[in-house]
């Protein structure tokens, strides 16, 4: 599943014309960037750090970013009125993302990356065209579903987005608890991310396959899993161990820093990525971080809802989660399509009535599941249940959401029944950001 980009309309694609106008009445212009321009596109890389409170990037890790960047349709507006016009005042770059579906079918979905507005023109409209031009693009390539991973919860509502897979974040006191999980088979050993790369792309890879929620990995989004970016503090410090099944197969990998206390016996393990594509890498790699010595804490982030820690170890409140937050939001561009690809665990029939302010893909659908399998089509038919769009974007790929949007008032209707279609047993998952 790890992606390539070639000969991919997403590059081709002229701008939004309806974004570009709104913008040139406020005396900004949208364009795209031309990614084989080294200066207008380091321009742009500045631009988008600066938007997440981040420094100017070095040459070296510039020269990093437009080698693994360059293939993703990269957005920018400007303000030709000031003197630093090169520089862009909004940024966004998207590409499009096989995601894995119930089932283990994959939709493409358009992925939408680095949205920013620089602080000096906010409330000018800048993310409204941003994302509308985004939305726009993705409906008339045909894409069925756009993606996006939010650092801020309250922002994408408005465009028909809903949050559709939530990330666990994990504290374990490795001196309280200790290793009560089966015994653990195969090989652990460090490695280079260089030398890795092919086997690390390969679990990545089944990873990705293994769970609804989760994205094919792009060579940029795949190459920090394993290692960090150049530039990016303290990267002397990452470790990378891999594991081996006993027959020698790659099956996992787990990439981490050790940060200092003030006891160099009680040092903090950061983990940037733990990768498991079977039970047996899963249980190996946790175990391994949990017996490290010199180590009093491990912390992890992006894991999912169901991970098994708390059963693994002898104290279960010494592995805390300390955080659950919106993950994966999904914006349902076009409902036959989405939810024909994906599989269902139970059969049945429900009139949908979609509700979408945006006008992409709003209707009375009616959905039919005989084995496993469904079919749409559009219906007069009374509403078995009423919904946003972004209610079905949280439902979408299988969360148990139903309850709490009906109780919300986003669903209405027999919302027992769309949970008992849409819901999965194995929770959706997202393990990282894009």
């Amino acid at each position: 599943m790890t992606q390539t980009h070639e000969n991919q309309p997403h590059l081709t694609q002229p701008v939004d014309e309806q974004s570009a106008r709104a913008l040139s009445e406020k005396g900004l212009r949208l364009a795209l960037v031309d990614t084989t321009d080294d200066a207008a596109f380091d321009e742009w890389l500045h631009a988008d750090s600066r938007g997440f409170l981040g420094g100017r990037d070095s040459a070296e890790a510039l020269t990093e970013s437009r080698e693994l960047l360059r293939d993703r349709r990269t957005t920018a507006v400007y303000d030709d009125v000031i003197p630093s016009s090169a520089s862009p005042v909004g940024t966004v770059n998207s590409w499009v993302a096989p995601l894995t579906v119930p089932g283990g079918a994959t939709v493409p979905a358009w992925a939408i990356s680095s949205v920013t507005v620089a602080p000096t023109h906010r409330r000018r409209g800048v993310a409204t065209a941003l994302l509308g031009s985004e939305l726009r693009v993705a409906h008339a390539l045909g894409v069925p579903v756009a993606i996006l991973t939010v650092s801020e919860s309250v922002i994408y509502g408005r465009w028909g987005f809903g949050p559709a897979t939530f990330a666990t974040e994990w504290r374990v006191d490795t001196k309280r608890v200790r290793w009560t999980g089966p015994a653990t088979v195969g090989r652990l050993s460090f490695t280079d991310p260089a030398d890795y790369r092919e086997d690390g792309n390969a679990v990545l890879d089944r990873v990705m396959a293994g769970r609804a929620g989760e994205i094919a990995m792009t060579p940029y989004l795949a190459e920090r899993l394993m290692g960090p970016r150049k530039g990016m503090p303290e990267a002397e410090k990452y470790r990378l161990v891999r594991y081996d099944s006993p027959a020698g197969e790659p099956e996992g990998f787990v990439s981490y820093l050790a940060k200092d206390t003030d006891d160099f016996t009680k040092h903090t393990i950061e983990v940037n990525y733990l990768a498991a594509a079977t039970d047996e890498a899963l249980t190996a790699l946790w175990r391994f971080l949990l017996e490290l010595d010199l180590v009093a804490q491990v912390h992890v982030t992006t894991r999912g809802l169901d991970e098994p820690l708390p059963y693994l170890v002898s104290d279960i409140r010494g592995a805390r989660v300390t955080g659950v937050e919106d993950h994966l939001w999904v914006r349902i561009l076009d409902v036959p399509a989405a939810l024909t690809t994906r599989r269902y665990e139970h059969d049945g029939e429900l009139v949908l009535d979609v509700a979408d302010d945006l006008g992409f893909t709003g209707g009375r659908y009616r959905l039919t599941v005989s084995g496993g399998q469904a079919t749409v089509e559009t219906t007069t038919d009374d509403p078995d249940v009423s919904l946003t769009v972004n209610a079905l974007g949280s439902v979408y790929l299988g969360h148990d959401a139903a309850r709490g949007l009906s109780v919300a008032g986003k669903v209405t209707g027999d919302a027992a029944a769309l949970d008992r279609l849409f819901r999965t047993a194995t929770p959706p998952r997202l393990s990282t950001w894009f």
